[in-house]
């Protein structure tokens, strides 16, 4: 009987089958941190350099009853990719061929010396990067290769997506005539790697329908491997629904850092013997491990998954977007809400339409918006949304609770604007919208709240043509007009909240309004983007910042400038003007 046939006669039986750990970890252990060693070819550089530990790695794991021992070739098919013509340095040169027949002769020695050379598979350990359309040139001469001394398993391992070619890379491996194994770092949310990142989706039923399509064509067992441990929970039984394949997992327990090899080291022989039996108890035939998964590891899960039989278990909370855990339902983290119980993810954003020609929302405005929503600006009282543009600030303020909001903008289409995202949110019946120029406008009543992101850059007077308003050197006709406003428009008891740019500066505002009877404080601020409409008008920005207090950051060769929103209230001793 062949030692694959031993294998297969092993999964029949419902016994389990124990993969080998990571090799090239404990070649690390074994040799020290040499940099042939490290990651370029992942410790298989050592069957040129140190055969003789690569021998004793792999007797540790026959010794501890592994069934099937994985040659360390796993870094073959990326060195191949090296243009180098020689890829190790040594006495003589050494080809890539050589050292695949080493490999496998030193994994059937380390069988054979520690006396169960007609039980230990030897598996020929391929990583993904020979499914590609050059590798279809190395598969050719590896079958040349196994004329001479054939492994037991073909192990193409750590793939990761499926293409079209893989089913080619799959037919050429068929094609030498020894049993074919796929592994792939998968969990259920998708395509995972090392640290538990993911790389994708988890594509529907796209991976278990190619599970299907690898049996059909004849591959003899389907693992998945190179993630951690925790991310192995519900992958098994999920294969099962697609596939009769026999399924295993060998997970991680280290990575390569900056600060060279990683292992967990709070997950001991117990430890893992304990996760094996959770893989086994989804259905799991074949455990194993990958990197940092050493032989007193497998040692203990052979021991206790002797006489246990695959079973049929589904963790529960196993499904795309989970986090893999087990935990019931009532205890599972709740989704991010503020102190007022308000949606941060996703967020609870107004439905805005932008309509063309209506002025975009920029980041000031979306600095007003975001102490509204955190605050709950306008529970039960009046308002006023100054230089409405598309109504976000006014939607905002209305779906706060208000009792009514008025909208006012130069431009007639913004006005138009604002009502139609009012229907949107629902709010229609408490919003009312005008087009409004600010300087002749004489406000019909006193509001509770006034909000305003308004215009404010900087411009030449010399720069325009000639109108019956003057542009504004200083960028701050709109917010000064305003604060000269807040008498007439803003209640008793009310408040206005500003948005400012740091390149208009302070003192004049503070000024200003204190020269009203208004108290004012920065309540939130945030920054930004020097965009073309300031790039354009950076001259005159910069003559304002020589003579003002105005300002803006500079970080190499990015200009920033910083948003205000000012809160601003009537002082103690102020009155409002009589109604």
């Amino acid at each position: 009987m062949s030692t694959h046939a031993r294998i297969i006669e092993l999964i029949e039986a419902d016994r389990p089958v124990i993969l080998d750990g990571g090799t090239a970890t404990e070649l690390t252990e074994v040799v020290g941190d040499r940099p042939d060693l490290q990651e370029r070819l992942w410790g298989t550089g050592a069957l040129v350099h140190s055969p003789d530990d690569v021998l004793r790695v792999h007797r540790r794991y026959v010794d501890v009853g592994c069934d099937v021992i994985s040659t360390d070739t796993w870094g073959l098919p990326t060195a191949l990719r090296d243009e180098r013509p020689q890829l190790w340095e040594a006495d003589r040169p050494v080809h890539w061929m050589d050292v695949a027949r080493r490999g496998i002769e030193l994994a059937r020695q380390a069988a054979a010396e520690g006396g169960r050379g007609d039980e230990c598979a030897v598996a020929f350990s391929m990583n993904g990067d020979v499914d590609t359309p050059e590798g279809a040139e190395t598969i050719r001469l590896l079958a040349r290769v196994f004329e001479e001394d054939a492994p037991d398993i073909v192990l193409l391992e750590t793939l990761s997506l499926v293409r079209p070619q893989t089913y080619d890379t799959v037919e050429r491996l068929l094609g030498t005539g020894i049993p074919l194994w796929l592994s792939f770092r998968r969990c259920r949310q998708g395509v995972c790697g090392v640290y538990g990142e993911h790389w994708g989706g988890p594509e529907g039923d796209l991976f278990g329908r190619a599970a299907r399509r690898f049996e059909q064509m004849g591959v003899s067992a389907l693992l998945i491997n190179c993630i951690p441990p925790d991310h192995v929970a519900g992958m098994i039984s999920w294969m099962r629904d697609f596939t009769d394949l026999p399924l295993g997992a060998y997970p991680n327990l280290g990575y390569l850092s900056t600060a060279g090899w990683r292992t967990e080291a709070a997950v001991d022989g117990a430890e893992y013997a304990r996760m094996a039996l959770a893989w086994r108890d989804e259905g799991a035939q074949i455990i194993g491990g990958c990197c940092g998964v050493g032989p007193e590891h497998l040692a203990a899960a052979r021991e206790a998954l002797d006489g246990t039989v695959p079973g049929h278990a589904r963790p529960r909370g196993i499904a795309a977007g989970d986090d893999g855990g087990d935990a019931p339902a009532g205890t599972r983290p709740g989704p991010w809400t503020d102190a007022r119980g308000s949606s941060l993810y996703p967020l609870d954003f107004p439905d805005i339409l932008c309509e063309p020609g209506v002025f975009v929302p920029t980041q000031g405005s979306y600095l007003v918006w975001k102490y509204l929503f955190r605050e709950g600006i306008g529970r039960g009282q009046r308002c006023l949304d100054v230089g409405c543009g598309t109504g976000l600030q006014t939607v905002q303020l209305a779906r706060n609770g208000a009792a009514h909001v008025h909208a006012i903008d130069v431009e007639a289409r913004a006005a138009q604007n604002t009502l139609t995202n009012a229907f949107r949110n629902g709010v229609a019946d408490r919003v009312t919208a005008a087009a409004v120029d600010l300087f002749p406008w004489v406000p019909e009543e006193r509001y509770d709240v006034i909000v305003a992101s308004l215009y404010q850059t900087p411009v030449d007077p010399f720069d325009g043509a000639s109108t019956h308003r003057p542009l504004d050197y200083w960028g701050r006709n709109m917010i000064d007009h305003l604060i000269a406003m807040l008498p007439e428009a803003l209640a008793e008891d009310g408040v206005a909240y500003l948005m400012q740019l740091s390149i208009i500066g302070q003192r004049r505002t503070a000024a200003l309004l204190d020269r009203a009877g208004f108290a004012s404080r920065v309540v939130d601020f945030g920054f930004f983007e020097y965009n073309e409409l300031f790039s354009d008008k950076e001259q005159q920005i910069h003559r304002v910042e020589q003579l003002s207090d105005a300002y803006h950051l500079r970080l190499g060769d990015q200009n920033v400038i910083v948003a205000y929103l000012i809160e601003v209230t009537r002082g103690a001793e102020s009155e409002a003007p009589p109604a």
